[in-house]
């Protein structure tokens, strides 16, 4: 009973907090005259990212490499087949064309990346085991910089634009309460549906494996759902958009990239079938927004549609 009123206390906080950090964050892009999909990928993106960025560094340094890397892969699939599903069900999501040819191919960049690097005993022929090597994170890491840099580049302002009139936002004082306000009631809120999710599975007998594929990922990726759906219902799509984009890489390239460079971790309980469907979410989530530059209702319904079967998946795999 514990366990199950910390998760419900865990989702009250995390919608409270998602609407007054994106709030923030929109009255912040518009005060510096910067687009809603730059802060989408790095302030939004980083600040919902923190609950996946906690659990999956305390897992690698308690020995849990397993719970580790599956909170990631599963949370990255979370985010492109449930965040993007349900918000397009919601509201029809615009995307803009660099976007479509630039953020969107990134993402599965890291994807194959992220694949190649942890499926070992395939890439090499079944002569070494599943690992996340220190040489790894250090790469990992090095397309985060990259990715990084193409950000701040993209966020200069274009010439001849001028600042959002201050009239027209939130003085200074009020984003900085709203942006680090809703965050912790993000981060606060999905470590306690986390604990109390992760207790209830336990107490099953859950691997570690498929509690960080499923209730893991789905805990720590509610700031992001949270996130995506109310900017999506306010017309910041934009942001909802750059959400989804910036936390799949900062998972990958950042967040595995610190702790696998921390200390190696091993593959376990994930298989070439999980990696295959992060990589084929992703190609999905491409080929729905090159139509007509937006994703629709019906195409969110198809990604909800595929997590729904994959978790099935899992679940009749225990």
């Amino acid at each position: 009973m514990i366990d199950i009123l910390l998760a419900i206390v865990g989702i009250a906080l995390v919608i409270y907090g998602a609407d007054k950090f994106t709030d923030g964050s929109v009255a912040l892009a518009r005060k510096f005259s910067i687009s809603e999909m730059v802060i989408g990928l790095t302030v939004v993106a980083f600040g919902t990212s923190l609950p996946e960025f906690v659990v999956s560094l305390m897992a690698s340094l308690e020995g849990s490499a397993p719970l580790s890397v599956g909170n990631i892969v599963g949370s990255n699939l979370f985010n492109t087949l449930m965040i993007v599903g349900v918000t397009a069900a919601i509201a029809p999501i615009a995307v803009r064309k660099s976007t479509i040819y630039k953020d969107i191919p990134f993402t599965l960049l890291a994807s194959v990346m992220l694949a190649t690097f942890a499926l070992d005993h395939i890439v090499d022929g079944g002569t070494v085991e599943n690992l996340l090597s220190r040489s790894d994170g250090i790469a990992l890491l090095g397309f985060f910089c990259v990715f990084m840099a193409y950000t701040f580049a993209i966020a200069k302002p274009r010439a001849g634009q001028t600042p959002t009139s201050s009239a027209d936002v939130f003085p200074l004082w009020k984003m900085a309460l709203f942006i680090i306000g809703g965050l912790a009631g993000l981060v606060a809120g999905g470590e306690l549906f986390v604990r109390g999710a992760s207790g209830v599975a336990r107490s099953l007998g859950v691997s570690e494996a498929v509690i960080g594929l499923t209730l893991v990922a789905g805990g720590t990726s509610l700031p992001e759902l949270a996130t995506s759906i109310v900017s999506a219902r306010k017309g910041q799509s934009g942001i909802a958009i750059g959400n989804v984009i910036g936390s799949n890489l900062f998972n990958i390239f950042w967040i595995l990239g610190v702790c696998s460079t921390i200390t190696p971790m091993p593959i376990e309980g994930l298989t070439i079938v999980d990696f295959s469907v992060l990589i084929g979410s992703g190609v999905l989530f491409l080929f729905f927004a090159r139509t007509e530059h937006r994703v629709v209702s019906w195409e969110g319904f198809t990604l909800v549609a595929i997590y729904l079967f994959y978790l099935g998946w899992l679940i009749y795999n225990l």
